[in-house]
């Protein structure tokens, strides 16, 4: 399958291009397509391929290809989502909602993260939104019962039977208020477009260079996601190329976020992380 440049998008704030189809539709790109496509911009091309491959290698997207109900899950998972389902409801938003409720939500979440290698305002979340919908997008909220006050959210990009969820967050006193909102969010995700729209997949995207959040870990130890092994490759503008070379041997010293997290994945593609 050939990829078609409508597929590829720069994303502003890593000023990086990325493949926005589904990960398995995404092909080796040669030299020349990577050129053309930092000729418009950005530092680097981020090209991953091969996807869901035999080999174990070091970068991988996090899948969940089967739904088995609550069978699949252990006692105490199942309980969490229980108490989840006693005080939220998880049902979709349209568009204008997630305008009008989903911000202030957002800004709790990026405070709570442990790394916070980018900005987050009013104006990039509204950015985001309006990207989303210029494709297929599903957005969910989660709604306490008692107050019917939307309290987080999820979104979801749809491909032909696939999807890939998206930018999540939850108020900060639900979080530790032990009501597990989480539980019954993906539990409830699952279930909808695996049993019931009959996805082939669904993704919670490829592995984090930041390593701000570990919700992938959450979803492998409690939902039986897996990794979906791939190949990457990184191909960057020229100056950026030599920056790469040139900092690489202290990638561990360097505190700054971004500059490490891009070389995070420059030890990725080595093979190295």
């Amino acid at each position: 399958m050939k990829n078609d440049w409508n597929d590829w998008k720069y994303f502003l704030y890593r000023k990086a291009w990325r493949f926005a189809g589904p990960p398995h539709e995404e092909q080796k790109l040669n030299k020349e397509s990577c050129h053309n496509l930092l000729r418009m911009g950005g530092l680097l091309v981020r090209n991953t391929y091969n996807f869901d491959c035999q080999e174990e290698t070091c970068f991988w997207y996090i899948i969940k290809d089967r739904f088995g109900g609550f069978e699949e899950l252990s006692s105490r998972t199942r309980n969490k989502i229980r108490h989840a389902y006693n005080h939220f409801e998880y049902r979709t938003v349209n568009f204008e909602t997630m305008f009008e409720k989903a911000y202030p939500i957002v800004k709790e979440t990026f405070s709570d993260y442990s790394v916070h290698d980018r900005k987050m305002n009013k104006e990039i979340f509204q950015t985001y939104l309006n990207e989303c919908k210029e494709k297929p997008f599903d957005y969910w909220g989660i709604f306490d019962k008692e107050t019917q006050q939307m309290v987080g959210f999820c979104t979801v990009a749809l491909w032909e039977k696939c999807c890939e969820y998206g930018m999540t967050g939850i108020l900060s006193k639900y979080k530790r208020n032990g009501t597990y909102p989480y539980y019954g969010l993906y539990h409830h995700l699952n279930e909808y477009y695996l049993e019931t729209q009959g996805f082939k997949y669904v993704s919670d995207s490829a592995r984090t260079i930041t390593e701000h959040s570990q919700i992938h870990d959450f979803l492998i130890q409690n939902f039986n996601f897996r990794k979906a092994y791939c190949q990457l490759e990184v191909h960057y503008c020229w100056w950026m190329k030599i920056a790469v070379k040139m900092l690489y041997p202290f990638r561990k010293t360097i505190p700054l976020q971004r500059v490490k997290a891009i070389l995070n994945m420059e030890a990725m593609q080595r093979g190295e992380k």
